[in-house]
């Protein structure tokens, strides 16, 4: 790979995890496809940068039990769905006066939110370690 080509994939990958973190905090704009975009320019470019994406408290945990298949914990779903209905709703009863801006809202509200369902839920175990929501028996073994 060129040098070029590694620092535009190391600038897109920082662009990627700015967007993606901003996600977390405006439930309108998706986290995990951002998130999920820098893991891979940072794969292909900076095994530091890629190391910390995976490690770091704030989005680590997130883009590992999406990865995996173990999905998101009912807190963050349910935190989730909560601040994109305060979020749609604000913007389309008191901020937004066109009609079809209004129902485009409201259609994008619901399309996440489905989606937020679908997600396979999480919790964490004893461990801290996230599982699939479903009983799942220790291994009393030594």
């Amino acid at each position: 790979m060129t040098r070029i080509k590694k620092y535009i994939y190391i600038g897109l990958g920082i662009l990627a995890t700015i967007i993606g973190i901003i996600g977390i905090f405006i439930p309108i704009l998706p986290t995990t496809p951002f998130l999920l975009l820098a893991a891979y320019l940072f794969s292909k470019s900076s095994e530091r940068f890629l190391h910390w994406l995976l490690t770091n408290k704030l989005c680590g945990n997130y883009i590992d039990n999406y990865r995996s298949g173990r999905g998101l914990p009912l807190k963050q779903k349910v935190l989730t769905v909560l601040l994109l209905w305060v979020t749609i709703g604000l913007s389309v009863f008191v901020f937004v006066d066109t009609l079809w801006v209004q129902i485009l809202l409201l259609l994008i509200a619901l399309a996440v939110t489905l989606h937020l369902i679908m997600i396979k839920t999480c919790r964490p175990d004893t461990n801290g370690i996230q599982t699939e929501h479903m009983d799942v028996q220790p291994d009393l073994e030594p």
